[in-house]
């Protein structure tokens, strides 16, 4: 059964955050609790998908893991580096697309905290600091992505960990996943208190479904899936 907890903002790092960068948060910590789970060494390689300031890939380099992180905002990319300088990290840092910036290349584990809020926006924002959150009308539109090329991204017996809202639908990614034939499962949940940008989404929010009246807490959901 996944572990359930109720989460507090994650405490103040001393990562640099140029602005603009998602900066780490609740998600940020479930995703690192499932991270801490697993088994680490010199040989593993890892990409992480939407780096922000680093921190989960630093902390997996920290551990002495190959991390690679790849972000399609320039200032994530130069704010994760940064980090890693000061740190004295080992980590590559790529900008672009996950899919074109590691074609070719398959890794032992894949971290993602995508952006997952529904949005009234049908397509990705290309500029602004929404590209960290804004998902397309259901919020999946990279979650989706993720499912489809979990198998090409991952090694056999590879992870992929993966975070987002209850929003999008944990038991439609779950799906997507064992279809894409992987062994996919909840490990964690945990409830938080609604974001300012939920916050200003209330009423389409409420209209689309996605929330009820009185609502003030989301949800969030760690996947764990295995390619056999």
């Amino acid at each position: 059964m996944p572990s359930t907890a109720v989460a507090k903002k994650a405490p103040p790092t001393r990562l640099l955050t140029l602005p603009g960068v998602y900066r780490p948060q609740a998600d940020t910590q479930l995703l690192a609790d499932a991270l801490a789970k697993e088994d680490l060494s010199p040989a593993t390689k890892i990409l992480e998908i939407g780096t922000g300031t680093g921190a989960l890939a630093l902390g997996a380099a920290a551990r002495g893991a190959q991390v690679t992180a790849v972000d399609v905002s320039w200032r994530a990319v130069v704010t994760a580096r940064l980090n890693a300088f000061r740190r004295r990290v080992p980590l590559r840092v790529l900008h672009g697309d996950f899919l074109e910036r590691t074609y070719g290349c398959s890794f032992d584990i894949v971290l993602a905290n995508p952006p997952y809020v529904p949005s009234p926006n049908h397509r990705l924002p290309s500029t602004g600091p929404q590209r960290a959150w804004d998902a397309g009308l259901d919020g999946r539109l990279v979650i989706d992505r993720i499912c489809a090329s979990a198998p090409s991204l991952l090694r056999p017996g590879g992870v992929l960990l993966l975070v987002h809202s209850a929003m999008c639908g944990a038991q439609s990614t779950l799906r997507r996943l064992e279809q894409a034939g992987l062994a996919a499962r909840v490990t964690a949940t945990a409830v938080i208190p609604w974001g300012p940008v939920l916050r200003s989404r209330r009423p389409w929010l409420q209209r689309q479904g996605f929330a009820g009246v009185e609502e003030e807490q989301e949800g969030l959901v760690i996947i764990r899936a295995q390619r056999l």
